[in-house]
């Protein structure tokens, strides 16, 4: 059996079309989704609207990013905090909260923050950051005793996480694996090709492999429909899907 494991679509529908078609190719049997699903992207309504027509199948499952639980309700005090790390996810906060239903944010509040799956007796995890805080970073390159002190305690097998937008993978002493799924929609990195985790299943073993894949798709289109969006930073927001040389706009 194969699975999809995607997270980190920010908004961007043409990345997420894009990965889909690349993940009915691969005959992945479900689907996974770490969360955020809309926030600073092109096309935030029309993304949710996807992700809700794909959760209604049994074979897609999907949690609560950050910045889901962020947008599902508004609140100047959220604002000024984003504020602080940064003025344009500040201004593309304020700017989706007034573009998304009431609907739409209903969705996003709705959504479970973890998820436990059992598949063939391998115990599966997901959160969007790390089992301890859905803004949590695992980054590449942590010292394995970060990662073990991280997930201390947790009863999984394979734990996948997200929120970082950087692919990465962990094998520590307690026998657990950790693999962030990297980002459909808003990579960090100099390429601007949508990444997300094939998990390859023997049901007869219960053993598995992990592949992240890397998908091409118009960047360009995304970013004009990010700039169209003309609220404070969407221009700088936009170069960022062409190029990102930094975690958030400069």
């Amino acid at each position: 059996m194969k699975i999809a494991i995607i997270s980190d679509i920010h908004g961007n529908l043409d990345a997420l079309e894009s990965v889909l078609k690349d993940i009915s190719s691969e005959k992945c049997s479900k689907i996974f989704c770490l969360g955020d699903i809309a926030m600073a992207g092109p096309e935030p309504s029309e993304t949710i609207n996807k992700i809700h027509d794909l959760k209604k199948s049994k074979d897609f499952h999907i949690i609560q990013g950050n910045t889901d639980k962020m947008l599902s309700v508004f609140s100047f005090d959220t604002q000024n905090e984003i504020m602080k790390v940064n003025k344009v996810m500040a201004s593309a906060y304020y700017a989706d909260s007034n573009l998304l239903t009431e609907q739409e944010k209903l969705f996003l509040k709705e959504l479970p923050p973890q998820e436990n799956i059992s598949l063939f007796g391998i115990k599966i995890l997901l959160v969007h950051g790390s089992p301890r805080s859905n803004s949590e970073n695992i980054f590449p390159n942590m010292k394995i005793e970060e990662i073990e002190k991280i997930t201390e305690g947790v009863n999984a097998d394979i734990i996948f996480c997200g929120h970082t937008h950087m692919p990465c993978g962990y094998q520590t002493n307690t026998n657990k694996t950790i693999i962030n799924a990297g980002s459909v929609g808003r990579p960090f990195s100099e390429s601007p090709e949508s990444c997300y985790v094939i998990m390859d299943i023997n049901e007869e073993t219960s053993t598995y492999t992990i592949q992240h894949k890397f998908v091409k798709y118009d960047v360009n289109i995304a970013a004009q429909k990010l700039r169209n969006r003309r609220f404070e930073g969407s221009d700088k927001l936009a170069s960022m899907l062409l190029k990102a040389t930094s975690r958030y706009p400069e």
